[in-house]
């Protein structure tokens, strides 16, 4: 699995953005496991499966390290 952290995350709306080498990667609540997505912040690390969405690539099982 591929590691980043947290660059951002918008709570009201669900969804959040992984710094990885590639660039940002975005995330939705529903890809994030073994913690809940409002226990998530901004700086933590995660590890994640790159994933390809509706509107390009998107970070998939995104899990804290």
């Amino acid at each position: 699995m591929a590691q980043g952290t947290i660059k951002k995350i918008v709570t009201d709306r669900g969804f959040g953005f992984i710094k990885t080498e590639k660039g940002d990667l975005f995330f939705h609540l529903s890809a994030v496991q073994e913690t809940r997505f409002d226990q998530l912040y901004e700086g933590q690390a995660v590890e994640y499966e790159e994933g390809e969405g509706p509107k390009g690539p998107r970070a998939e099982s995104v899990k804290p390290v």
